[in-house]
């Protein structure tokens, strides 16, 4: 998925190839394992939880809002997702914005799964994508409080290192639009 050190799962297929690898129906290796609501795989034939469907064109209003949502539930595996589906639909000029919100969610990923380390790191680059996306002069693109969503990443990423260990991601979600 580029640089947000994180999976891409794109349009799986149930079936298995001869080989053993998952194919989606251009043939191309994708990985059908269920996931669990942090995008962890587990074994076939377990109940994961469904996946966001990946080339979704989206309103910026409507990507924010689905994201919140995944957010709020504890999954910002799936909400970054969405953001990278913003950041490879949307205009040229926007993608550093959604790149960052999605490295954020990656971030916050990584932290509740107890990773300190990658997830301190993805959330402070994230934050700096943003910031400097944000140094063109706009602090609330298509309703998000940037500002407020930057302090929450580097706060997080802050608290991960002072050993709070894994975090429960959907009572640390980012307010988007910077209300409760």
């Amino acid at each position: 998925m580029g640089t947000t050190d994180s999976t891409s799962t794109g349009n799986r297929s149930t079936g298995r190839a001869a080989a053993g690898r998952d194919r989606d129906d251009e043939g191309r290796a994708r990985n059908a394992r269920p996931r669990d609501g942090l995008g962890r795989p587990l074994p076939y034939g377990e109940e994961g939880v469904p996946r966001q469907p990946e080339g979704v064109v989206r309103r910026p209003e409507e990507s924010v809002a689905e994201a919140q949502r995944l957010l709020d539930e504890g999954k910002p595996f799936h909400a970054h997702e969405v953001f990278e589906d913003a950041w490879k639909s949307g205009p040229e000029e926007e993608r550093e914005l959604w790149r960052g919100l999605a490295q954020m969610a990656v971030g916050l990923t990584h932290a509740a799964r107890g990773n300190v380390t990658g997830g301190a790191r993805l959330l402070r680059r994230g934050a700096g994508a943003a910031e400097e996306w944000a140094a063109g002069g706009e602090l609330r693109p298509h309703g998000i409080d940037l500002p407020s969503v930057i302090a929450w990443a580097r706060e997080l990423a802050a608290d991960v290192e002072r050993g709070e260990g894994s975090v429960d991601a959907g009572a640390r979600a980012p307010r988007l639009r910077g209300v409760a």
